[in-house]
């Protein structure tokens, strides 16, 4: 089981910005893919970036040009940049992780924007 941990979260007004952070487990694995994913009340589960152990990224639509994933190998951990926010952001974070072909998921980290 891989534990990961999120924080940066919290209430913005639009046109703001916030920081997602994630922190995996340091012991002895490696991390493929690491990501974001957000879920806002009443839909599903969808992505907003991934990003590979290589650096490839990979946006949803709606976070282009407004976000932007990166990650430290070393410290096993991924971030969240997210810029110009909007209301529609207003939803649960969540990190996400790839080891060995498992999927993990954070407890997620909920972040609000506000009109």
């Amino acid at each position: 089981q891989v534990q990961l941990v999120e924080s940066g979260g919290g209430l913005v007004q639009a046109g703001g910005s916030l920081r997602l952070s994630c922190a995996a487990p340091r012991s002895g694995f490696s991390i493929n893919t690491m990501g974001w994913y957000r879920q806002a009340p009443g839909k599903q589960r969808e992505l907003v970036a991934t990003i590979t152990s290589g650096g490839s990224t990979n946006y949803a639509d709606s976070a282009k040009g407004r976000f932007t994933i990166s990650r430290d190998n070393a410290n096993k951990k991924v971030y969240l940049q997210m810029n110009t926010l909007k209301p529609e952001d207003t939803a649960v974070y969540y990190c996400y992780v790839v080891v060995f072909g498992n999927e993990y998921w954070g407890q997620g980290t909920q972040v609000t924007v506000s009109s």
